[in-house]
Parts: C-alpha cells; sequence; structure tokens
C-alpha cells in the first residue's frame, strides 16, 4: 500500500457561505412580533398605575424620641393598599418618603408612630391628594400631649 496523500478540497465541496437576502429575510419575518411586543410593553407602562413618591416632612419637636413609624395607606372603603413598618435606632429623618403604586384620587394614611420608652402608638392621620404629578408631599407634627 502507498501513502497517498489525502484529497484537496475542491471550492465546490464546501458550503456556500450564507447569502446577504437570508439575514434580511429572517429579520424581516421577526419584526412584526417585536414591533407587537414593543407596543404592548408601551400600553401597559402607559395604562398601568403609576409609581408615587410619597414624602412626609416631620416638622417640630419630639421627633428624634421616635424609635418606629408603620404606614398604612387605604382607599375611601378602607381597604388597605399600602403598608410599610420603619424602625430608627436613634430617630427617623426629617423626611420619610415612600414609593406607592397609587392612581389619580384621595387616599387616607395614617402612621402610627411609636416612641422611645412606651409601647403605645401615636396615630397620625392625614388625606393624601393624588394628582397628575409624581410626587406627594405632606407635613407631619406630633400633637402637643405627645411631645
Amino acid at each position: 500500500m502507498a501513502d497517498t496523500p489525502p484529497p484537496a478540497e475542491s471550492p465546490s465541496s464546501a458550503a456556500p457561505p450564507p447569502r446577504p437576502n437570508e439575514r434580511k429575510s429572517a429579520l424581516a419575518k421577526r419584526l412584526p412580533l417585536l414591533l407587537l411586543v414593543a407596543l404592548g410593553l408601551y400600553l401597559w407602562q402607559v395604562t398601568g398605575t403609576p409609581e408615587r413618591d410619597v414624602a412626609f416632612q416631620l416638622a417640630g419637636p419630639g421627633w428624634a424620641s421616635v424609635r418606629a413609624v408603620d404606614l398604612q395607606i387605604s382607599d375611601p372603603e378602607g381597604q388597605l393598599i399600602k403598608r410599610e413598618e420603619r424602625f430608627f435606632p436613634s430617630g427617623p429623618p426629617p423626611e420619610l418618603t415612600y414609593k406607592v403604586d397609587l392612581p389619580e384620587g384621595t387616599w387616607d394614611a395614617s402612621l402610627f408612630v411609636k416612641r422611645e420608652g412606651t409601647d403605645a402608638r401615636v396615630r397620625l392621620e392625614t388625606e393624601l391628594v393624588v394628582g397628575e404629578g409624581q410626587y406627594i408631599v405632606q407635613q407631619l407634627q406630633l400633637p402637643a400631649a405627645v411631645r
């Protein structure tokens, strides 16, 4: 047996490179689906309940002894929409900010404030009037009997 060299590859035996039109046609096939997905995401974002920043500015004396704040936002029928409790080892910051999904309207907000050295909680109530803006700012003061 004689050593025979391997056959040389001819250009006709190799696979032809993909044509540029094949790539374009694959993208063209998927483009309507991608456009529908983009339109769906846009409509979902526009018609969904917007996220609002609700800020409570803590004004007046007495806030340094506060160790916990429990926020509850409810609709006019009393159904709870948002509840969040925060704890502070050395008093809260001058402003508490919460992110809440709220449509336009009027909402009831209750804050239950726990002070250092007592188990009783002070209830502060306020009404949130939500318009088109993203930011809702309310000022809160502790009642004089609690300070």
